[in-house]
Parts: structure tokens; C-alpha cells; sequence
């Protein structure tokens, strides 16, 4: 090592730590830089949310070698720039905006608010709260997820196109349409409609229109299902070898889950998905109630796979359920316990995945 090189590097490890605080908003981004070991702000900037202003920030934030960011709400209003700087090479914590609300609350100024005091409160919960979590470049975990969001969508807009179409049926025939009602079941009984008058034409062509768009969705929906099971698969993973699990049920788990490593026991993902009962104890008595708390559409997820298996005679899911019924348990309380064993097994053939998936030797290599 040169005389150069050495004393860089004498530098560097004395240069102090910075972790970089980044109150992010549609139009503008504050930063404020925060020392660790003194806690003690030494800079901050305000950008526009703009990629010149993203190197802009960059470039002076170069000024500190050793440094962190901590960006509020990184999946949120700071998606854009935290993918940007990990895009860069930089190391960025997302930092929940409840956490910087509570280091306001608690600093001195009480309720104090604004973009510099935000900035700052971000980098100080991620170095001294531990409530940051690091944020990871996207791959096909927030594919899924956005797929996952756009089939909710698609399916509600269904819904609601549907009631449309009841609604007018029910004024175009006696007795209406069945409740199960298709496109193709909606154009069939059309075609038997004979308008009397301009008002019931009229009925007759908005419902035409409804059937066309019920035919688009259910288009639209296929086509996300299909693309959902081809990035399951190519991602390699597990889940659909459970009973119960198909492809979009997967896409969900995967999706909504993201890393599943961030749980560091299967408790702690059983307690996110609101599949841990919650003990209820007073005096002598304790007793367990379902929980309400956690990620509902997880939580959904398991009930639906819970269902399917207890339905299956052949099924792990149907020996474990009856068994609990054997042991005393209510249905209900036996479904719950099922839920939660489901949990288990769900975070387990993750894990199985992502440390294949590492294992496995990147394409071109």
C-alpha cells in the first residue's frame, strides 16, 4: 500500500458516520444529516423530486464516505429516490412514518413539524430506535404484489359492473337475473328483451354495454392470473406443491410477504399475518380470541387455504383439522389453530425458496 493509499484510508476510518435523514413529498425531498456518534445534525438539504436534484443530493452527500440513508415511508413517497440511491450503490433504511412521529413527540419542542425536524427524526430512529428496516432493490416479489393489487381492482370494478347490470335486468325482466350471473348468461337473456318504448331501449343498450365490459374484465383477469403463475414459477418457487395454493393465491403470499427472511421466526411472520390467537387472561381463566390486528389480505389467504384443505379429505390440512375436533375444539377454534400452523408451513417453504434461490448460480455465470 502506497504512503497515498494509507493515509486515505486513515481517513476514512476516522471520518464519523452519517446517517442521512430524508423527509420525502410528491414535489420536494428534505435531507438532513445527522452525526452518530453525537446525534448531532450537521447538514441539511432540500431537493425537487427530480433526477437532477437526486444527483444533485448525491453529490453532496459524497462528502460524508462513511454514510446511511434513512428515508421515511421508502415504500411509499420515497419508492422513487430510495431505488435510485440502491440502484447507486448506496445502503438505504425505510423508517416507518408512526416512528418519526414518535421521536417528534418525545424531543424537545413537543409537537414541533416540519421537513428539517422530519429528516432529522427519520435518521435518528433508525440509529438509535432500530426501527428502520433495509430496503431492498425490487424484483419479482414487488411484480407480484403489483399484479396482486391490479387483480383487487379488477376484481371490485367486476363487482360493481355487475350490480350495474342487476340492476337494470331486474327492471328489463320479471324477476331479474340470477344472483351467479356471467356475461355470456347476461347476453342470453338480452337477446330475449323486446323494448317497449324509448326508456327500456335505452336499458337495453347501457346493458349491452355492461355485459362488454364484464367480458373485458374477465379478460383482463385471466391474462393477470396467467402472468401471476408464470413468475411464481419462474421464481422458483414452492408454494403451489401445497394443497390449496394455485397460482394467484401464491402471487398474494409472495407479494404481500415480499423478503421472507425480514421475520426471523415463523412466529414473528404468524403474528404479521393475524394468524397468532391473542391470549385473553384474567384471574384463573385465560382463553385465546382471534386476533384483528396484522395484514388482512394474508390473513385472508391462509383462511381461504384453510378452507380448501378442510375440504380435501386427502389433504395434511383435513388430518390436522379433524383431529383437532377430536381433541375438544370447536370448528372454529380448530380452523384457527389451522390458520396457524398454515403460517408455519407458508414461512418455511420461503425461506426454502429465497436460500435455493441464493444458492443457485446467477444467469450468465
Amino acid at each position: 500500500m502506497s504512503a497515498v493509499d494509507a493515509l486515505s484510508s486513515d481517513r476514512e476510518e476516522h471520518c464519523p458516520v452519517i446517517l442521512l435523514g430524508v423527509d420525502p413529498h410528491k414535489s420536494t425531498h428534505t435531507a438532513t444529516a445527522v452525526e452518530l456518534e453525537s446525534n448531532q445534525q450537521v447538514g441539511t438539504m432540500r431537493i425537487e423530486a427530480s433526477l437532477t436534484d437526486y444527483r444533485r443530493l448525491l453529490a453532496w452527500a459524497k462528502r460524508w464516505p462513511q454514510r446511511k440513508w434513512a428515508v421515511e415511508n421508502a415504500n411509499g413517497l420515497g419508492r422513487h429516490l430510495a431505488q435510485w440511491l440502491i440502484a447507486r450503490g448506496e445502503s438505504v433504511v425505510d423508517v416507518p412514518a408512526a416512528a418519526t412521529s414518535r421521536v417528534r413527540e418525545l424531543s424537545r419542542g413537543g409537537r414541533r413539524k416540519n421537513d428539517q425536524i422530519d429528516a432529522a427524526a427519520a435518521a435518528t430512529v433508525a440509529c438509535l430506535q432500530g426501527d428502520g428496516r433495509d430496503v431492498e432493490p425490487e424484483d419479482h416479489t414487488t411484480a407480484l404484489a403489483l399484479l396482486d393489487e391490479r387483480r383487487v381492482n379488477l376484481a371490485q370494478a367486476r363487482v360493481r359492473t355487475v350490480n350495474q347490470l342487476h340492476a337494470l335486468l331486474r327492471d328489463l325482466l320479471p324477476g331479474g337475473a340470477p344472483t351467479q350471473l356471467s356475461a355470456d348468461l347476461a347476453a342470453k337473456l338480452l337477446r330475449s328483451v323486446r323494448p317497449a318504448g324509448d326508456v327500456e331501449t335505452v336499458r337495453k343498450d347501457i346493458a349491452w354495454d355492461l355485459v362488454a365490459e364484464i367480458r373485458k374484465l374477465d379478460k383482463q383477469l385471466t391474462d393477470n392470473a396467467a402472468r401471476m403463475q408464470s413468475l411464481v414459477e419462474a421464481s422458483g418457487s414452492a408454494l403451489m406443491d401445497t394443497p390449496g395454493i394455485g397460482p394467484v393465491m401464491a402471487a398474494r403470499l409472495i407479494g404481500r410477504t415480499r423478503q421472507a427472511h425480514r421475520f426471523p421466526t415463523s412466529a414473528a411472520f404468524a403474528n404479521y399475518a393475524g394468524a397468532a390467537p391473542v391470549e385473553i387472561a384474567s384471574a384463573d381463566k385465560a382463553r385465546h380470541r382471534l386476533s384483528r390486528s396484522g395484514d388482512r389480505q394474508l390473513n385472508s389467504v391462509l383462511h381461504t387455504i384453510a378452507v380448501v384443505q378442510i375440504r380435501m379429505p386427502n389433504s395434511p390440512g383435513h388430518a390436522y383439522y379433524q383431529r383437532k375436533l377430536s381433541e375438544g375444539k370447536t370448528a372454529k377454534e380448530a380452523k384457527r389453530c389451522l390458520k396457524r400452523r398454515l403460517a408455519d408451513h407458508v414461512w418455511r417453504v420461503m425461506i426454502a425458496d429465497e436460500r435455493k434461490a441464493k444458492s443457485l448460480p446467477a444467469h450468465g455465470t
